[in-house]
């Protein structure tokens, strides 16, 4: 898959089938559409393309909401978009410029001039345009105008599956992690480099990795204890080499027992003593165990820890 970083980078094709969205998480609604993108495609001998933007369209239209979170980092959605086949990747910078296009200047300027558009594929409820005024009856009007077809994924089709990037989020931000990788498609997942925190896992038996994650925009679920499977990624620039995948629980949380200030991820990876410090870590979530407690002494957040791992064994067999 060709990734071009902003629109002015892709030179248009003679046979593109498009889709066009955010694609937070890429959840299974998502790949519905994309799938039927890489159909077409291939049944009419074009090339699939997805436009997509980075800032995501929230964070530049509602600047004062600090609460904006997001299911994938941009890498992330680079790399699920490319596993399901896809030709070519647009992620351009969505600006105030870019949102003020009337639907026509989109159509005209963004889909036929810069891609080279001859069919696109969109979600039932797909908008676009100055306060998203485009829909599906505009593309139909400026279709035969500028030549290309225009398929809708029925409402129907979406909704079998129940799913949006909404839900997901409120599912992460209960904890509850198992819903939020069925509507996923895949365990929902946190990358990070691994930084070197106080130690104090380590004084009580039970050694954890402390994860500096750099999106600030990533969604982090809520705070508490997971069973997870860990992802350690060659610290070599080896792509080709395969991450070790190990077995673990992950606490998310202000470590309230010891007056933390702030909130840590860190992750206890079972049989396992490498150094791995300056290595990054991709956390799959997979089960909530329990809720962030404060406990009166170390020695009563010791006991707890044996149990969650007693906990999370059981559930990672």
């Amino acid at each position: 898959m060709k990734i071009y970083h902003h629109i002015d980078e892709f030179t248009p094709l003679n046979r593109a089938i498009v889709t066009i969205g955010t694609f937070d998480g890429v959840h299974v609604g998502h790949q519905k559409i994309i799938n039927r993108l890489c159909e077409v495609a291939r049944t009419n001998g074009g090339e699939s393309v997805i436009l997509t933007f980075f800032p995501h369209p929230r964070m530049i239209l509602h600047p004062e909401d600090e609460n904006i979170k997001l299911i994938s980092t941009i890498q992330e959605k680079a790399d699920l978009i490319q596993s399901l086949g896809v030709d070519h990747l647009i992620i351009t910078p969505f600006t105030r410029d870019f949102s003020n296009l009337s639907a026509e200047e989109y159509i005209r300027n963004v889909l036929v001039e810069k891609i080279g558009t001859r069919q696109i594929i969109i979600g039932y409820d797909h908008r676009f345009g100055k306060d998203r005024q485009g829909g599906l009856k505009d593309l139909q009007n400026y279709s035969a105008i500028y030549h290309f077809g225009v398929e809708e994924i029925p409402e129907q089709d979406i909704h079998d599956v129940a799913v949006s990037s909404t839900k997901i989020r409120n599912a992460l931000l209960a904890g509850d992690v198992k819903t939020a990788s069925d509507f996923l498609g895949y365990p929902f997942h946190v990358s990070g480099k691994v930084i070197k925190g106080d130690q104090i896992g380590r004084k009580i038996g039970f050694p954890t990795a402390n994860l500096f994650v750099e999106e600030t925009y990533k969604l982090i679920p809520s705070d508490g204890i997971y069973a997870v499977s860990v992802e350690i990624k060659s610290q070599t620039t080896n792509s080709e080499i395969p991450a070790k995948i190990l077995k673990g629980m992950a606490y998310i949380g202000h470590r309230p027992t010891i007056n933390g200030m702030t909130r840590n991820i860190e992750v206890n990876i079972f049989d396992f003593a490498d150094d791995i410090y300056g290595g990054m870590v991709r956390l799959n979530f997979l089960h909530h165990i329990r809720n962030d407690e404060k406990f009166d002494s170390l020695e009563e957040l010791k006991t707890q820890i044996a149990k969650d791992e007693i906990a999370a064994r059981r559930l990672l067999e």
